[in-house]
């Protein structure tokens, strides 16, 4: 097992379980002890958990990550007014008849919901299923479903054949989900699988936009997609504190609220 994929489930572990052993690490995994702690010495140089003797805990961040990687029904329940409110700010960015993809997220899923609204001709490429299903009722809508392999739990496909399939398209606008968005690590998300498929739907993109949440700033996750420079801007809600807004914006990002 790669290294980067035992650090993922430490982390799915740490969320479900609040604390992990090292001990118990090292016998699911099979690898030494050496090995498990300086996985969870690169993971708290992240600040993605707190290491105590003979294991590691949650931070005070990790708590907050910790809502993010409930289930695809639970999650689209957490800050669901905010993400209704970004989507409609995200329409400002779609024209007719153009073309855009959608990562699986439950934050997209709230755009998808929203496109209908204002749009009758759209080209949508997505790997999300409940996106698919949403816009399924558009009749000129052209809804692109990528080939792959289903994974049940997040509701999407993904792998080998789904980069391939998305790398084809030349798309107008992607509208890409994050788990964490900081100056210093850019834009982050959790799931080796998931990542791979937001990387290609990037490089078949003319422009992107980040699309989340208040809750998703100052924070980092396990893999890095892309710069924030790689973007155009991000859509987010009208809770982000002016404070933070200031921050990003002084640095160059742009803020649509």
């Amino acid at each position: 097992m790669l290294a980067q994929k035992r650090q993922e489930l430490i982390l799915d572990r740490l969320f479900r379980d609040e604390a992990v052993k090292v001990a118990n690490l090292v016998e699911e995994f099979g690898v030494s002890d050496e090995t498990i702690r300086r996985d969870l010495e690169l993971l708290e140089s992240k600040q993605l958990l707190k290491r105590v003797h003979g294991g590691a805990v949650m931070t005070e961040k990790d708590e907050k990550r910790n809502t993010e990687e409930k289930s695809f029904h639970t999650r689209e329940l957490l800050h669901k007014e905010e993400k209704q409110l970004l989507a409609q700010r995200a329409l400002d960015f779609v024209k007719e008849g153009q073309s855009i993809a959608l990562d699986v997220s439950t934050t997209n899923t709230e755009l998808a919901r929203a496109l209908k609204t204002r749009f009758q001709r759209l080209t949508i490429v997505t790997n999300s299923l409940p996106i698919a299903f949403e816009l399924s009722e558009m009749p000129q809508y052209t809804i692109i479903l990528t080939g792959g392999i289903m994974r049940n739990e997040e509701l999407c496909v993904v792998g080998e054949m789904t980069e391939t399939f998305i790398s084809q398209f030349h798309i107008d606008t992607l509208f890409l989900s994050a788990s964490g968005i900081s100056l210093h690590s850019g834009i982050t998300d959790y799931g080796v699988r998931e990542w791979n498929v937001k990387k290609k739907m990037l490089e078949a993109s003319k422009e992107c936009y980040i699309v989340a949440d208040s809750s998703k700033f100052d924070a980092a996750s396990l893999l890095h997609v892309c710069t924030l420079q790689d973007v155009k801007g991000i859509i987010t809600d009208p809770n982000l504190s002016s404070e933070i807004k200031q921050k990003y914006t002084s640095a160059g990002i742009s803020i649509y609220q």
